[in-house]
């Protein structure tokens, strides 16, 4: 049954909440689950998605519509840049994890293990991506030079923000992204008591 979703106007944990149209369920939006209702306990699937730039996305997708509400506010409430209270957050099987951003950005990327899961995160210029790291069973190591991902076992070269190689015997294949989740530190402890934080 396909739903349809609203704000629900309060906060759970300082964090906003919806309502589903068709029950009047009430889910916390960290984590995506219904908290109160006919649903309570029901679980969404969580998507992976691309934190950029509207200015990156516009160049990779010039034809995007994009549907702005206060259009006239958006420039008082900008903020530049990442702060440093700023995590990625992951979650797969019943582990989290969260990165720093500015961590990742500065190590260009990070080579990990999550539910005994290889993955990458990669920071720059203010996006970011997650992705397993492993291509048909074989399981790779990245470095970053700036520009590209390159693979230590192939020697390929990756669009990072695609996690799509470009050239070398890899060329073709694409890395399969991680669900994360963007988050404060102190608010990904809350939902997430339990997660570890990554130390460079």
């Amino acid at each position: 049954m396909i739903h349809t979703f609203g704000n629900a106007g309060s906060l759970v944990m300082n964090a906003m909440t919806w309502y589903d149209h068709e029950t009047e369920s009430i889910w916390s939006q960290p984590w995506g689950r219904a908290i109160e209702g006919e649903y309570k306990g029901v679980q969404l699937n969580l998507l992976p998605f691309q934190l950029t730039t509207w200015e990156r996305w516009k160049e990779a997708y010039p034809h995007t519509l994009v549907m702005i509400n206060d259009l006239d506010r958006m420039s008082e409430s900008r903020r530049q840049g990442f702060q440093a209270d700023f995590v990625i957050g992951l979650v797969l099987v019943e582990e989290s994890k969260a990165y720093y951003y500015t961590d990742v950005e500065k190590l260009g990327v990070v080579n990990d293990t999550l539910a005994n899961t290889p993955i990458m995160v990669w920071a720059a210029d203010e996006i970011y991506q997650a992705y397993l790291r492993q291509i048909d069973g074989q399981t790779l190591t990245f470095s970053f030079n700036g520009e590209e991902l390159i693979d230590k076992e192939t020697g390929s070269r990756w669009d990072p923000a695609l996690g799509l190689a470009l050239s070398g015997p890899l060329e073709g294949k694409s890395l399969k992204p991680v669900p994360s989740l963007s988050s404060y530190d102190w608010a990904w402890k809350d939902f997430y008591p339990e997660s570890d934080f990554y130390k460079p």
